[in-house]
């Protein structure tokens, strides 16, 4: 790890200025006059912004998330189909329940999980749990009138025992472009069953966000695609320790609501189902959302327009997780073919020290890349020079 300022000034996702009122207390915007259905309590906001994060319980009703679960299994399926005609499974585990038929398509072509996680667009059901009224009403009361929903939602299907799901410890503002540092995003994670330290649920670091800094951090940790930020890190940039983490179990019905500077991870599924959830973000319209030009947001409501309806074929018309992949394709390897590639790439490679190799970041092929260039480089700079400059500089 990067331990001092010149080491740290090599890596453009590391900035030592922090902005602790974008996202303290002093952040917290006048609250609805009028009572609205779903809002939170006022010690439950207060909570957000003094502890970076609140739990929700038995918030979404069963027939507002079972729709998203009937959704899941036709994605499911989708994907058997697709892996049997390709001839990668033998069997399309047919007989399997939402919770454990991806466990065995896994199990058989491994990675399958994966390529449900880079899905580009939003079945119905999802837009509509992200554009619920409750829901934007709660919002609203952590960031205002105006909203916007950022285009880097993610569905995780943490199949058991996946290494490559289970993410480590880190800040949403590290995967973002530098611009998004001074902009607070309310993401909110729901999750399809109840969750607990034995299938996977998050664990975030209260107050985590005081410093308002984003911590510096390494790329990618184990056999993922995920940054990561060191324990130590955390304690001498973000005066923050590991040591205060809080597990938060969420019921099926609730969620988490945390800021994207607080540290935070999900721990492994030992269970024997697939912890399905999702997370969805939002900011305040006109504010930067850190997407490195790649996808606007979708406006969701507005204070001159009460009665705007959200457009989701504008929002859709664009696939994300393709342009992520394709904006680094100079540094990392990224597959043409993606029907049946299990790897995932992003800007955030540029941000930060490439310290681990695997398929996502195929390390060896980035330095390679880095040496030629810079040999290359070389060659044009002394093709450049007029031979009698290279007699004088032999003179000398």
């Amino acid at each position: 790890m990067a331990t001092d300022a010149e080491d740290r000034s090599k890596w453009p996702g590391y900035i030592e200025d922090g902005h602790p009122e974008v996202f303290d207390i002093r952040a917290m915007p006048p609250q609805p006059k009028r009572r609205k259905p779903g809002q939170l309590s006022p010690e439950e906001i207060r909570q957000y912004f003094e502890e970076g994060y609140v739990i929700v319980k038995d918030f979404f009703t069963k027939e507002e998330l079972e729709p998203c679960l009937r959704d899941f299994e036709i994605l499911v399926e989708n994907l058997a189909q697709k892996l049997y005609k390709g001839g990668k499974i033998k069997d399309l585990y047919e007989e399997s329940d939402v919770y454990t038929r991806l466990i065995k398509l896994n199990e058989e072509f491994p990675g399958a999980a994966v390529l449900l996680h880079k899905i580009g667009k939003l079945p119905q059901s999802l837009r509509n749990l992200w554009g619920n009224e409750r829901l934007l009403n709660v919002v609203e009361q952590v960031l205002g009138p105006d909203i916007s929903g950022m285009p880097n939602w993610n569905l995780r299907t943490k199949t058991p025992y996946n290494e490559e799901l289970t993410v480590p410890w880190h800040q949403d503002a590290g995967y973002l472009d530098n611009d998004a540092y001074k902009t607070l995003l309310a993401t909110v994670w729901i999750p399809f069953l109840d969750t607990n330290k034995h299938n996977g649920c998050m664990e975030v670091i209260p107050k985590g966000h005081r410093t308002g800094r984003v911590g510096m951090h390494q790329c990618c940790s184990g056999g993922t695609w995920y940054i990561m930020i060191e324990e130590e890190e955390m304690k001498k940039t973000l005066c923050c320790s590991a040591e205060d983490r809080k597990l938060c179990a969420i019921p099926f019905g609730g969620f988490l609501l945390f800021n994207n500077v607080i540290p935070h991870r999900s721990l492994e599924n030992f269970s024997n189902q697939v912890r399905w959830s999702i997370d969805l973000r939002f900011k305040k319209t006109g504010l930067p959302n850190g997407m490195f030009g790649l996808k606007p947001d979708v406006e969701m409501r507005s204070s001159k327009d009460p009665n705007m309806k959200i457009d989701w074929e504008t929002f859709d018309s664009i696939d994300r997780t393709k342009q992520q992949m394709a904006s680094v394709k100079d540094i990392v390897k990224v597959e043409e073919d993606q029907e049946f590639d299990c790897s995932v790439q992003g800007p955030w490679m540029r941000k930060w020290e490439l310290t681990h190799s695997n398929i996502h970041v195929k390390k060896h092929q980035y330095m390679e890349r880095v040496r030629a260039q810079q040999e290359e480089e070389k060659q044009q700079q002394e093709i450049k020079e007029s031979p009698a400059r290279k007699k004088r500089k032999q003179e000398d």
